[in-house]
């Protein structure tokens, strides 16, 4: 079993990590944070064999801070670990602005240095990381990170202030800096080292709050977001851990006659659209054809039968379909179609066109099967 430590667990960076480690039955997981009790750091450095040191501050009421939050902070755990004896991995979470000449950077680079120093004198492994911006679930809004304020505010429907919309940053997934300490954890490297950069994702300010923007959105367009990069995936997800818990649901604009009743659920220029359907007993949809769109039928509930014939022929061909088989029918263009409920309760599918609907050129032309 392995034994890892991890300061600064209740951090937003700490409580994703220590999410996935509690997941491993191979490990033993001590978290130490702020309202931990003192002696509780003790008895964990006499243990690990691996600790993340992620305790640190960033936003103090006082500069003063930063030196005893970042370099003190380390400077007590190599000290306490001489005095045992004891020269564990100690893998520490830094930032890129330890280049900077700023009182955060200083301390930044001030708990580098004593790491370093650690390792030299121990001959411990030891590993840095120097992050860009980070994101992703449970970061906290309106404090150090832009993404997550933008995420939070625009979910929420408060303003955002962006002084330059120009201004490019360089974002980070929280997915991919626990990734990396997963990796530290089983690394057989001896020795100081700063670990290999993480991949990020430069964006403007203005674009991101765009992004961000279009998430809102969607409830009432039905417009799926870009999702064709893990940026923007990893992006979406975030914005949606920001929505207030009792607003996770949205209602859609339902069209409802005679027949039924229809909803579009979501839409998009590079995937055309999904839409659901519920048909009354005996009523038969469609009737029409398209010269270029396709589309695929997916009962859901209930037991039906959609028809197709070619506009050049007489012939009508069947196909039987009901919820319990879940049975797809692709629509080529060319022939006209229908589908009839002929059960004896309502018929529930789910259509997938491959346009989205345009009322200008809608590319439907009615004609009885």
């Amino acid at each position: 079993m392995k034994k890892i430590l991890v300061t600064g667990s209740k951090g937003f960076v700490g409580r994703n990590l220590c999410a996935v480690l509690r997941q491993h039955e191979d490990i033993i997981l001590y978290e130490y944070d702020v309202n931990s009790q003192p002696e509780e750091l003790d008895d964990f450095l006499a243990e690990a064999d691996c600790i993340i040191h992620l305790a640190g501050v960033n936003r103090p009421e006082n500069p003063d801070e930063f030196e005893t939050g970042n370099t003190g902070s380390i400077d007590e755990i190599c000290l306490k670990l001489k005095l045992m004896n004891r020269s564990p991995k100690i893998v520490l979470s830094s930032s890129i602005q330890a280049d900077l000449d700023n009182p955060y950077g200083i301390s930044k680079r001030g708990a580098e240095e004593l790491l370093q120093k650690f390792s030299e004198d121990t001959g411990a492994e030891c590993v840095v990381h120097r992050f860009k911006n980070l994101f992703g679930m449970w970061c906290r809004p309106n404090y150090n990170s832009v993404t997550a304020t933008f995420c939070h505010n625009i979910a929420n429907n408060l303003p955002i202030q962006i002084s330059d919309p120009a201004h490019e940053i360089d974002l980070t997934h929280i997915d991919d800096v626990v990734k990396a300490f997963i990796n530290d954890i089983d690394s057989k490297t001896p020795g100081f080292r700063f670990a290999e950069p993480l991949c990020s994702t430069r964006i403007t300010l203005g674009e991101l709050a765009a992004k961000i923007q279009s998430f809102r959105e969607m409830r009432t367009s039905l417009l799926l977001p870009d999702l064709n990069t893990d940026f923007d995936r990893a992006l979406y997800g975030t914005y949606l851990t920001y929505l207030d818990e009792k607003k996770f649901e949205y209602g859609l604009d339902i069209k409802s006659d005679q027949r039924g009743s229809l909803a579009e659920f979501v839409k998009s220029p590079a995937i055309g659209q999904i839409f659901v359907s519920r048909t009354n007993p005996g009523v038969t949809r469609g009737d029409h054809y398209h010269h270029t769109k396709t589309e695929k039928f997916l009962v859901l509930e209930g037991e039906g039968v959609i028809r197709f014939r070619h506009i050049e022929k007489d012939e009508i061909l069947e196909y039987p379909v009901c919820g319990e088989n879940y049975q797809v029918v692709d629509i080529p263009p060319g022939y006209t179609h229908s589908i009839e409920n002929i059960g004896k309760g309502v018929l529930v599918t789910l259509f997938w066109a491959s346009e989205m609907f345009n009322p200008e050129k809608p590319d439907t032309c009615f004609e009885k099967v």
